[in-house]
């Protein structure tokens, strides 16, 4: 069970490198840019479902996607119901 719980871990820690990594905008030959793409590929398949049914919410004269706040809600509530 402490190895499903680090895993766990882990997960929520490369949603939350998704969320910080998002708002780096650099070139695709850039090592960040490799970074960006090992860490989507983990967390997208996740996400990306989430993200189709609920809409980004509007805030001011941007949207706010609110998927990875329910990714991470549900990465700790899967967390909780194994114990760790």
């Amino acid at each position: 069970m402490s190895l499903l719980c680090s895993l766990l871990s882990i997960y929520v820690v490369l949603i939350l490198a998704r969320i910080v990594l998002e708002w780096i905008r650099v070139p695709s030959d850039h090592p960040v840019a490799q970074i960006k793409r090992l860490v989507a590929l983990a967390v997208d398949p996740l996400l990306i479902p989430i993200r189709r049914m609920l809409p980004d919410m509007p805030m001011g004269g941007m949207r706010l996607d609110l998927s990875p706040l329910l990714l991470l809600l549900g990465v700790r509530v899967v967390a909780s119901l194994v114990g760790c």
